[in-house]
């Protein structure tokens, strides 16, 4: 009797564990590469990028800047950014963030709209 009384508890635990161990999945990374091209669509290697978002919220109730963060574009004119430790699971959205590029007298602004947990990808066009 106590054989079958610790089987059917056995059983009984891995029955309730089983849907909570096929509902952990691991979070796919969150990533905004940010691409800058001068005016002729050539490029930019070295710019420096700054992805930063602007504060929510009017008088009193202004919302505090969660990402302001700095890179530099590879040889592709690329730079990208892990944005996965903002991401919280079960958000609906993520966030929309500006942009700016400079390499020397060469200036340029974006947006990007970061989806969760997917490569997001911008274009910006620097000019003077």
């Amino acid at each position: 009797m106590k054989n079958w009384t610790l089987r059917f508890a056995a059983a009984c635990f891995v029955g309730l564990m089983a849907p909570g161990f096929a509902s952990c999945n691991k979070e796919t990374e969150t990533i905004a590469t940010i691409v800058v091209r001068n005016d002729l669509g050539a490029a930019v290697p070295g710019a420096t990028v700054r992805l930063y978002g602007n504060p929510s919220g009017t008088g009193n109730t202004i919302g505090e800047i969660r990402i302001d963060t700095l890179g530099t574009t590879n040889a592709t004119g690329k730079v990208t950014f892990n944005l996965s430790d903002f991401y919280k699971a079960g958000q609906a959205g993520f966030m929309v963030l500006d942009i700016e590029a400079q390499k020397g007298a060469l200036y340029g602004i974006g947006i990007i709209k970061v989806e969760e947990e997917t490569t997001n990808e911008e274009t910006v066009e620097i000019t003077d």
